[in-house]
């Protein structure tokens, strides 16, 4: 029998169900992944750091964890909120239970949770944060959340960075991209690999001169957790790239940062896309595509009408906001999803081919 723990969420929502991963306390903001697969490979993102996720999917645990799905070196999630969830697992190839690894390391749960009714509050109101305890009362929780901090104003991406330089591919590669890590997934950099490019991985305080300092043929800007608008550091770098003329391809964080180093403005969103089947219509192409997503913040959609110089290439088919953008003076673009869908559907990873051809003929040129 698992003991019983408690999901406190900050408007006082309280919720009894069991406990499972490592007993504790643990705090974060609450946000649902509506992902019918892929639990382990979202809870090793580092754009889900100091978020507790709701897995909508009714079974959790059931085909174990494997060490080829780790888009980090560690899960760098607070927290999980799960229906069912399962001891067992029936894949041949896994090696140990997902409780097992959750205990490993450090990782707080709850299950038997009605998550369709915890996802319904939060749409209603709004992304907030949340206290996950197996060890104390609710009493007690009402005055450890209060320590929580909000993910608005919050810088993460420097937490989550590699600390040290890397580099990754072959150093006989035709391209070679600098790519600075505010929170990169494993995953991006095995596209980038495959696509014949020599990657070196920045920590996400570098500056551009010492970026630029390698040669680079080509910058990108990766994904990440925390509030854009406050990592001036990276915004600074990213307008001193652009200032460069190289090709530049961002996604997700590394996509909010380009706006913003291109005079534009963020937001947080009510409680944000996350998920394997986001709609996304390619305005260059007039083609849909099925996108994988994890963001709660997004790009002003009027500061765009007011710039000139930049684009809509993308637009979220259940919302309108702003999916890609490309800066028309600079061989720039961003797109607000993963191309790399790890997990999810592969309809977007054209967009890597779309930036090594921009790279390539900046190599041509160059000659």
């Amino acid at each position: 029998m698992r003991e019983n723990a408690y999901l406190l969420l900050e408007d006082g929502f309280l919720i009894e169900g069991k406990a499972i991963g490592k007993k504790g306390t643990s705090g974060g903001e609450i946000c649902f992944n509506t992902g019918m697969t892929g639990y382990q490979e979202i809870y090793t993102d580092p754009s889900y750091y100091g978020q507790i996720i709701v897995n909508t999917t009714a079974h959790i645990g059931n085909y174990g964890t494997v060490s080829d799905e780790q888009e980090s070196a560690s899960p760098k999630i607070s927290g999980i909120v799960v229906n069912e969830f399962s001891d067992e697992f029936s894949r041949k190839t896994a090696k140990e239970s997902l409780q097992n690894y959750l205990e490993k390391n450090n990782v707080v749960g709850i299950s038997d949770v009605d998550t369709r009714m915890l996802v319904r509050h939060i749409r209603s109101k709004g992304a907030m944060n949340a206290l996950i305890s197996s060890e104390l009362s609710p009493e007690q929780m009402k005055e450890e959340i209060k320590k929580v901090p909000s993910m608005d104003g919050l810088e993460l991406s420097s937490v989550v960075s590699t600390k040290k330089s890397y580099f990754m591919g072959d150093a006989n590669a035709l391209v070679k991209i600098a790519a600075l890590d505010v929170g990169i997934k494993t995953s991006i950099l095995t596209n980038l690999i495959e696509k014949g490019c020599y990657v070196q991985v920045f920590p996400a305080q570098t500056s551009f001169e010492e970026m630029n300092a390698w040669q680079p043929d080509g910058f990108f800007i990766s994904n990440g957790p925390g509030d854009p608008s406050v990592m001036i550091y990276a915004i600074t770098t990213v307008k001193k790239i652009l200032d460069s003329g190289k090709p530049v391809f961002g996604i997700c964080l590394g996509h909010q940062l380009l706006a913003l180093a291109a005079g534009l403005s963020t937001y947080k969103m009510h409680h944000g896309h996350r998920g394997l089947n986001h709609p996304v219509k390619n305005l260059v192409t007039g083609l849909g595509e099925m996108t994988s997503q994890n963001h709660g913040f997004a790009v002003s959609e009027k500061d765009i009408e007011k710039n000139p110089d930049v684009e809509v290439t993308h637009l979220h088919l259940n919302d309108n906001t702003i999916m890609g953008i490309r800066l028309k003076s600079k061989k720039a673009f961003s797109v607000q999803y993963h191309p790399e869908a790890s997990p999810g559907p592969h309809d977007s990873r054209y967009l890597f081919d779309q930036f090594i051809s921009l790279v390539k003929e900046e190599i041509i040129i160059s000659q």
